[in-house]
């Protein structure tokens, strides 16, 4: 047999449990709607092409630190130094980067089909 307390004490149970989740959906803040048209994804290629303007620009800017330096103007060696290992340091970044998507296209490409 049911013992109709338990059941009544389950069937109030239940009623606050939806009490609680009727009053969690009424707070709920609408989730914002974003439109698929202003919302652009950028491109891998863009993606790539700014990083490698990025070292292309760091690489400038410690050639002309240097060429400044070696005709007398008065920029410290130390700025010089920090820049081209900066770049330096940029370059063997974007290689490693290289070296790994060319190791990933390779692996993908001996895959048994």
């Amino acid at each position: 047999m049911i013992d109709k307390t338990a059941a009544l004490g389950a069937q109030s149970v239940m009623d606050q449990i939806r009490a609680y989740q009727h009053k969690a959906q009424e707070t709920r803040v609408p989730e914002l709607q974003i439109d698929t048209a202003v919302a652009t994804k950028p491109q891998f290629n863009e993606a790539v092409r700014a990083l490698f303007d990025q070292v292309n620009q760091a690489q400038m800017e410690a050639s002309n630190l240097r060429s400044a330096y070696e005709r007398g103007e008065d920029i410290p060696l130390t700025d010089v130094v920090i820049s081209m290992q900066k770049s330096s340091l940029a370059f063997e970044a974007t290689l490693q980067v290289r070296n790994k998507v060319l190791k990933a296209y390779e692996d993908i490409m001996n895959m048994p089909v």
